[in-house]
C-alpha cells in the first residue's frame, strides 16, 4: 500500500477513535448531585435537562463523525477524487484555473449537501427539543444558500490568486501566497462584520439609556476605543447569547447580542464586556493573528513541497497531477499537524480566558457580577458544569465554568 495513503488513513482512523473515546468519558463524568457551586441557584429539573442535552449532543455528534468518516475514507478508496477530476477534464476546456475553481466549487457543494441534513436535524430537533431554535425553516434554507454563495466566492478569490501564482513562482510562489492569505486574515473580521454579518442579522445601534451610559463609562475609564456599540438580532436564530468587539486602531465596535441583554443584568453585561475589552488590552487578538499568519506560512512553505509529489497523487489514485488537486492532497496529509496545533491552540485560549476574567475584575473591582453572568450563561446556555479533563484538553478553547469560577475567587 502506498505509504502517504496508509498513513492518511490511520491518522483518519485514530482521530476518530481518540474523539469517540473523549465523547464517552465526557459523558460519563456527567455528576448526578449540582456543584456546590450552583446549589440554590439552579433549578434541579434544569440540571438534569443540560445533562440529557450534554448526552443527546454527544450521540449525534458521534453519528455525525461516524458518517464523515466512512464517506471520508470510502472516497478516498474508490477514487473520488479521480473520477470528479476526469469528469471537469471532459466537460470543461483544459484550463488550470478553469478546472481548479470547478474543482473546488464542487467539492464545497458536495460537502453541503452532505452537512445540510445534518445541520436541519441539530437545528430543528436538538436545538429545538431544548428550546434554542428559534429559525423558521424557510430561514434556514435561506442562511445555507447564503452561506454556500459566500464560501464560493471568497474561496475562489483566494483559490484564483493561488493557483496562478504556483503556476507562474513555482516553489517561490508559497512567499506570495503567504502574503495573500496574512493580508485575508487581518482583513476578514472588518469584512465578517462590515459586509458577511449584515446578510445575516440586523445591526441596531444601542440606544441611550443606563446600560450605554455604562459601557461607555467603563470604556473611558480604561481607555477602550469605543466607537460604537451595536445589537443584532441573534433571537431571529437562537436563544444562545454571545458579545464581542471588532475593529482597529480607534474605531472599535461592541456587538451585543439581544438574548444577552434579555437575560442579564446591566452590571453583569458590563463585566462581560469588561471580559472582552481585556483580550484587546492583553493583545490577545494580535497574538492569535501573528501565530495564524506564521501557521500559514509554514502550511504554505510545506505545500510548496508536495504540491506536485507523484506519490501523493497515486495515493488518490490520480491520472493526473494538477495544482488544486495537490492542495487538496497536502491539506488531508498536513491534518495530523492541524489537529496537534489546534490542541495547543486551544490550551493558550484557554490560558487567555483566565487572564481576560481576571482583567474584568481587576477594572470593574467586581467579582460577583462576572461570576453570575458565567452561571447565567452557563444555565441559559445547558453548558456541562463537570467536563472530563481529556474532554476538554481536546476541545474546549474556554475553561469549563467551575475552573473560571474558582480562579475568579482567588483573585
Amino acid at each position: 500500500m502506498n505509504l502517504y495513503l496508509l498513513f492518511i488513513l490511520s491518522f483518519l482512523i485514530f482521530e476518530y477513535l481518540l474523539d469517540t473515546y473523549s465523547k464517552y468519558l465526557n459523558v460519563y463524568s456527567l455528576r448526578l448531585a449540582l456543584p456546590d457551586e450552583f446549589v440554590g441557584f439552579y433549578d434541579s429539573e434544569k440540571y438534569k435537562c443540560s445533562q440529557k442535552y450534554t448526552i443527546d449532543n454527544s450521540k449525534f455528534n458521534l453519528a455525525v463523525s461516524s458518517i464523515n468518516v466512512f464517506i471520508t475514507i470510502t472516497f478516498i478508496l474508490i477514487g473520488g477524487f479521480n473520477y470528479l477530476d476526469i469528469f471537469l477534464r471532459k466537460i470543461i476546456i483544459n484550463n488550470e484555473i478553469i478546472l481548479g475553481l470547478s474543482y473546488f466549487a464542487i467539492l464545497i457543494i458536495l460537502n453541503t449537501i452532505i452537512s445540510l441534513p445534518i445541520s436541519f436535524y441539530s437545528t430543528f430537533y436538538i436545538e429545538e427539543k431544548y428550546g434554542f431554535n428559534k429559525s423558521s425553516k424557510k430561514l434556514f434554507f435561506i442562511d445555507q444558500i447564503k452561506g454556500l454563495i459566500i464560501s464560493i466566492f471568497l474561496g475562489s478569490i483566494i483559490l484564483f490568486m493561488i493557483l496562478n501564482f504556483f503556476m507562474f513562482f513555482g516553489k517561490n510562489a508559497w512567499i506570495y501566497s503567504w502574503i495573500i492569505m496574512s493580508i485575508f486574515i487581518i482583513s476578514m473580521p472588518i469584512i465578517y462584520v462590515n459586509w458577511i454579518a449584515p446578510l445575516f442579522n440586523k445591526f441596531t445601534k444601542l440606544g441611550d439609556g443606563e446600560l450605554k451610559n455604562q459601557i461607555n463609562k467603563y470604556s473611558t475609564k480604561v481607555e477602550f476605543p469605543l466607537k460604537e456599540i451595536f445589537v443584532i438580532d441573534g433571537s431571529k436564530r437562537s436563544s444562545h447569547s454571545n458579545a464581542y468587539f471588532t475593529g482597529f486602531g480607534k474605531n472599535k465596535r461592541i456587538v451585543l447580542f439581544d438574548t444577552l441583554l434579555d437575560k442579564h443584568s446591566n452590571k453583569e453585561i458590563v463585566s462581560i464586556i469588561a471580559h472582552e475589552v481585556g483580550h484587546y488590552k492583553k493583545k490577545h487578538i494580535f497574538y492569535n493573528t501573528i501565530i495564524s499568519i506564521l501557521m500559514i506560512g509554514i502550511m504554505l512553505f510545506c505545500l510548496s513541497l508536495f504540491i506536485d509529489n507523484n506519490y501523493l497523487f497515486q495515493a488518490f489514485q490520480m491520472q493526473h497531477v494538477s495544482i488544486y488537486a495537490g492542495i487538496i492532497f497536502f491539506s488531508i496529509l498536513y491534518s495530523p499537524i492541524n489537529f496537534i496545533l489546534g490542541i495547543i491552540m486551544n490550551y493558550f485560549s484557554r490560558m487567555n480566558e483566565f487572564q481576560a476574567d481576571k482583567y474584568s475584575i481587576e477594572t470593574t473591582k467586581d467579582k460577583n457580577n462576572l461570576i453570575l453572568a458565567l452561571k447565567n450563561l452557563s444555565i441559559s446556555n445547558l453548558s456541562n458544569l463537570t467536563p472530563h479533563k481529556f474532554y476538554v484538553w481536546l476541545n474546549y478553547s474556554h475553561p469549563p465554568v467551575l475552573n473560571r469560577i474558582e480562579a475568579i475567587k482567588k483573585h
